[in-house]
């Protein structure tokens, strides 16, 4: 298998690649792809926000997965509440109700979770896996179509406090092509390869963003972020096609769904949809994340899967840093919420093994959907034998109660055999990144995910 990174911006594969060629793990290339992430796909994910991994150790055939989401805050202050800004905001087809705020930020969990698996993993020193992403901060990094489509639908979010002068600077939205310059991330990012990524806890970037709690009334306190610890734990483990699939269950119940889903090789356009919509579990629109996979030249692997939320509306200053607003999820939002708790998580980064070994790194973005973009692109390439690249290529579905979303693509009579079933078939004008972003590497090539302007590279 060759060594590879896939991920959801050019800049971010680059980043990888380039660690990966000076000798860098699958841990480092991540870790320096993520810090990248934060930098180039602002409107996706960040550094105050959080994620989960699964790490394959090549040597032991070990996999772990590692927790570092988001967690509540509130610890050593008396319970309380914080009024949020409610807003509805235009999705694609639908309208999507989100809460945001400095109350919705919950205890960032990336930083920690960065520095767990260099700590376990890495070969590279700290610094070295910090210097692409301090590049992109101080030289801006182009918007891709994909990024400059959501901010367009996200700029009641992006644009406010801060968030105004980065996507609007001049008054006007960024527009595809257009630089995106947040020159306080190089100051930031400048800190974490100075102070290591605890800074974020016990450092200059956390003393910061206490002090703004303390300025907003925000929940997240200093033993919150003194506490919080990056966790790492036994996959789950599914048999799908002759493989093992592991990964993480929690809401997104990706392993649920690949293990009782039929086999799609020679089915019908019409019966192949009809098997994927009774596979997937009926979810509603939400969520911003991304994903980044990498293998290296030793055969290890990683795939890490972040996000901010929506974001806040707020920012760190003077470090451009825009806050999570994980506590404003309420698809995340289960039972109640006690300080150190961490939230719900859709995210399910995948690893898929063989008699041979590892066969393929997979994870998703898009909230609610990423588990029904990874089951489709994972049975592409393991059920119906497609590379990597026309796996995640070919449209997909999205079923959310009696609607079922379909990408452009689709033969002409699988929305009459949906609506013959029981379902509103509700055909999109075109591709769009509503329906997820999976990055995959695979024994057969690698893929980003064009609806998310991903890119993917081999070595």
């Amino acid at each position: 298998m060759r060594a590879a990174v896939a991920a959801g911006h050019p800049a971010t594969t680059d980043a990888g690649i380039e660690i990966l060629q000076e000798g860098g793990t699958a841990a480092d290339a991540t870790v320096a792809a993520s810090l990248a992430s934060c930098v180039a796909e602002t409107l996706m994910t960040g550094l105050l926000g959080g994620g989960h991994a699964i790490y394959y150790e090549a040597e032991t055939g070990r996999a772990r997965n590692l927790d570092c989401f988001v967690a509540v805050p509130g610890l050593g202050a008396g319970s309380r509440e914080v009024a949020l800004v409610e807003l509805d905001v235009p999705f694609g087809q639908e309208l999507v109700h989100y809460a945001v705020g400095i109350g919705s930020c919950g205890v960032p969990g990336l930083p920690a979770g960065l520095h767990e698996l260099w700590t376990a993993h890495g070969r590279l020193s700290w610094a070295r896996l910090c210097e692409p992403a301090l590049r992109l901060a101080r030289a801006g990094v182009e918007l891709p179509a994909a990024h400059a489509a959501c901010l367009a639908m996200l700029a009641p979010v992006m644009t406010m406090n801060e968030g105004a002068r980065i996507y609007a600077p001049g008054g006007a939205l960024l527009r595809e092509g257009q630089r995106l310059v947040q020159p306080g991330l190089a100051d930031a990012l400048g800190l974490l390869a100075d102070e290591g990524a605890l800074s974020a806890y016990q450092g200059t970037l956390g003393d910061a963003l206490v002090r703004l709690m303390e300025e907003l009334g925000g929940l997240v306190t200093r033993r919150d972020l003194l506490t919080y610890r990056a966790r790492w734990a036994e996959p789950v483990a599914v048999q799908y096609c002759g493989a093992q699939v592991l990964s993480r269950s929690g809401l997104s119940t990706f392993p649920e769904a690949i293990a009782r889903l039929g086999p799609l090789s020679g089915l019908t356009p019409a019966a192949r949809a009809l098997e994927l919509v009774a596979a997937l579990a009926d979810r509603e629109p939400g969520g911003h994340t991304t994903n980044v996979s990498v293998v290296d030249a030793a055969g290890n692997a990683c795939v890490l899967t972040t996000s901010l939320g929506l974001g806040s509306g707020d920012f760190l200053v003077p470090y451009d840093l825009h806050l999570n607003s994980m506590l404003g999820e309420a698809d995340l939002v289960r039972g109640p919420l006690e300080p150190s708790r961490r939230l719900g998580s859709m995210m399910a980064p995948a690893l898929t093994l063989d008699r041979d070994g590892l066969l393929l790194a997979a994870g998703a973005a898009g909230g609610t959907r990423l588990r029904g973009a990874l089951v489709q692109v994972v049975a592409g390439i393991l059920d119906e034998g497609l590379a990597p690249a026309a796996a995640v290529e070919q449209p997909r579905l999205h079923p959310a109660g009696s609607v079922v979303h379909l990408e452009p693509g689709f033969d002409p009579g699988v929305a009459g055999a949906l609506r013959a079933a029981g379902f509103e078939a509700r055909v999109w004008p075109a591709r769009h990144h509503f329906f997820g972003g999976v990055s995959v590497v695979a024994r057969d090539g690698a893929a980003g995910d064009p609806r998310r302007s991903g890119t993917a590279e081999l070595l």
